[in-house]
């Protein structure tokens, strides 16, 4: 059985002291995974106002999100502009991307993404992914390979952005398959590599969930023959939560399971299922994600 590990860094704070961890762990157990980068202003505490939302509030209690997180994320960028994370952390990505890891883009301006792609031009979403593809291209020497919208907010509008670039793959939303995503009824050039399994802060404090049982919980998704993609992410299993993270992976080599970067789940030929996407409600978050459609 093959884990496809996603590593999603949102934060300069995640940048600077959830990369490097995470680095390590994987080295220590000789395993690889794809990070996705946040390379443009951090703005991430701008989300705040989002506490007047019952759901986000419920789960902001439900994740201790203050321990969770810290309060320099939580408030980056309400009270000043945030930092260019690329700028002042361009170094640690630079080690990152000279190892066995695949590095991807994740955003230019992930609070701006998440926010405000409903109301983004094609122009401006074009933008944004330029900006931080000429960002990335600096610190490590080569164009990203592949690309993940923010908090899995993806429309037609960005697939046909994400498709004048060269991406091998994108990993845009949750599903079940590898495919390619029909726009339109034109099917696109680059593939969708989708999560298949809840993240942290989707599960914890449900259903009797609890940072103990995580694990064996996280575990138990997993299913043979079948695509298992996971996202972590730099903010939280690589700081908060870095021990737990170091022990789920000992867990899952333990039973044989393989953690390989998503790359490595395409395989040599080109998936032949196409699917649209779509918005969808999702149990655990706040607001829509795009969805791999039935």
């Amino acid at each position: 059985m093959r884990l496809g590990l996603r590593i999603d860094v949102d934060t300069l704070r995640g940048t600077i002291k959830g990369v490097p961890s995470l680095c390590k762990t994987l080295a220590d157990s000789a395993t690889a995974a794809t990070f996705f980068f946040s390379v443009g202003p951090d703005n991430m505490g701008r989300h705040l106002w989002r506490l007047f939302r019952p759901a986000f509030f419920r789960k902001m209690l439900r994740t201790k999100a203050t321990s969770l997180y810290g309060w320099d994320i939580l408030l980056r960028g309400t009270f000043w502009p945030g930092p260019i994370i690329g700028n002042r952390a361009g170094a640690i990505i630079r080690a990152a991307s000279q190892t066995r890891h695949e590095i991807g883009l994740h955003a230019w301006d992930h609070h701006r993404w998440q926010a405000r792609i409903d109301r983004m031009s094609a122009a401006h979403i074009k933008s944004q992914l330029q900006r931080g593809i000429n960002m990335l291209s600096t610190i490590t020497g080569h164009a990203p390979t592949c690309s993940a919208a923010p908090a899995w907010k993806c429309n037609n509008q960005v697939l046909t952005a994400q498709a004048q670039f060269p991406f091998r793959y994108n990993s845009d939303c949750r599903g079940r398959e590898i495919f390619i995503p029909v726009i339109e009824g034109v099917p696109s050039s680059q593939p969708q590599v989708p999560v298949t399994l809840p993240t942290y802060d989707e599960t914890i404090g449900t259903g009797g969930i609890t940072p103990r049982n995580y694990n064996d919980h996280l575990l138990s998704l997993l299913v043979p023959d079948k695509l298992n993609v996971l996202t972590i992410h730099a903010e939280v299993e690589g700081i908060a939560c870095a021990d737990m993270f170091r022990r789920f992976i000992q867990a899952a080599l333990a039973r044989g399971i393989t953690i390989v970067p998503l790359g490595q789940l395409l395989g040599h030929s080109a998936p032949t299922l196409q699917s649209s996407i779509e918005p969808q409600t999702f149990s655990g978050r706040e607001g829509w994600m795009a969805v791999q459609s039935p």
